[in-house]
């Protein structure tokens, strides 16, 4: 858990920058593409987990990915590799983007799908999650294989996963336990 709330306060810290220098929108363009960057790219995030390959690799790459970025943008990667935590940049770029919405009133839902959601059920899910937020939301879809089936709902803090991949191991728990 001390890795969300790492994320959280380097998402804070980023977004008060951007405010100061009134470059918020240019910030969320740039954490927008680190996140769908990232989470397209199952090589890129094991080399930002990578305890082998070292800082100035990974910020020499992210340099390279993210090239054109905000100053901003650019600087908290390099912090991040500086002070050995580059392996929640995703994470970090998510909180920013949820605690910027939030400022415009706005929350998003983070929507993981084994397969890509069509459109008349990206309406329903949109339609649920605002009744349930009294915000208004919008919706990104990510799919993702290794979830098998169902879905993993996010806004905000809450996450609700209705995911095979976790029926499995919540049975698999189970399983173990009881032996």
């Amino acid at each position: 858990m001390s890795e969300s709330r790492a994320a959280i306060r380097y998402a804070k810290a980023i977004l008060d920058l951007a405010m100061e220098n009134k470059a918020t929108a240019a910030v969320e363009k740039d954490m927008r593409s680190i996140v769908s960057t990232i989470s397209d790219s199952k090589e890129l995030k094991d080399m930002l987990g990578s305890p082998v390959i070292s800082g100035t690799a990974k910020k020499e790459v992210l340099g390279k990915i993210f090239k054109g970025s905000h100053a901003i943008s650019e600087g908290l990667t390099s912090m991040l590799v500086d002070n050995k935590r580059i392996s929640i940049l995703n994470e970090v770029a998510l909180k920013f983007i949820i605690l910027n919405e939030q400022l415009k009133g706005k929350d998003v839902a983070y929507v993981t799908t084994a397969v890509p959601m069509n459109a008349a059920l990206e309406k329903k899910v949109l339609k649920q999650v605002t009744s349930l937020t009294g915000n208004e939301v919008t919706l990104e879809n990510k799919v993702d294989e290794d979830i098998i089936g169902g879905f993993v709902l996010r806004v905000g803090d809450l996450q609700y996963d209705a995911s095979i991949a976790n029926k499995l191991n919540n049975l698999k728990r189970e399983f173990t336990n009881s032996l």
